[in-house]
């Protein structure tokens, strides 16, 4: 063998390594939350990934350094005054590159009234605006799950002017479990 081909053979096992050490078959389901009720979500999420047979990590958006060793991320964070966790938004920003050579889900806590069509479909767009600055993200799956409010949780100055509202809490764990079921199948078609 000449050492033309000696070289071409060790630069192609090399990076053949190096792939198999930056991916795998894991998945990330990282989260940002305020008050905890994504959190929550986002725990129903990761344990039925793994009920149907995917290997997933679950971590705070903060706590993620690097996505190596992932081959798909599920980000989950809440809607909240009009806009979309500054901590997910922080987090696709970080993670840019690595993102666009993943599969990526996104699912987002809405409505904290009545959860009716219409503030849905408010969320929804409220969503929608917040990921159009990130035009270079494509999404395998995007949904919006309704939210939970518990007056009692509020800080200052939120807690004076809101305190009067009740306690609602509009996640649908069916539908929860719905939806990334879906989403498992995607993600093993796409690692297969």
């Amino acid at each position: 063998m000449s050492q033309f081909n000696q070289v071409i053979n060790v630069e192609t096992a090399n990076s053949a390594r190096q792939k198999e050490v930056t991916m795998s078959d894991s998945v990330l389901v990282a989260y940002a939350t305020r008050y905890g009720s994504t959190q929550a979500v986002a725990e129903a999420v990761a344990a039925t990934l793994r009920e149907c047979g995917l290997a997933v990590e679950l971590q705070h958006v903060r706590k993620v350094r690097t996505l190596a060793g992932y081959s798909a991320v599920v980000l989950g964070a809440p809607l909240y005054m009009f806009r979309w966790h500054k901590d997910a938004r922080r987090f696709l920003s970080r993670h840019r590159e690595a993102l666009t050579k993943r599969s990526v889900a996104v699912f987002a806590l809405g409505p904290i009234t009545t959860g009716d069509e219409k503030e849905f479909q408010g969320s929804r767009a409220q969503l929608d605006k917040e990921l159009a600055k990130f035009p270079w993200l494509t999404l395998v799956a995007l949904e919006i799950f309704g939210g939970k409010f518990d007056p009692a949780k509020l800080r200052f100055p939120y807690k004076l002017f809101m305190r009067q509202v009740p306690a609602i809490d509009l996640r649908d764990w069916t539908a929860i479990r719905a939806w990334t079921s879906n989403l498992a199948v995607k993600l093993q078609a796409a690692l297969a």
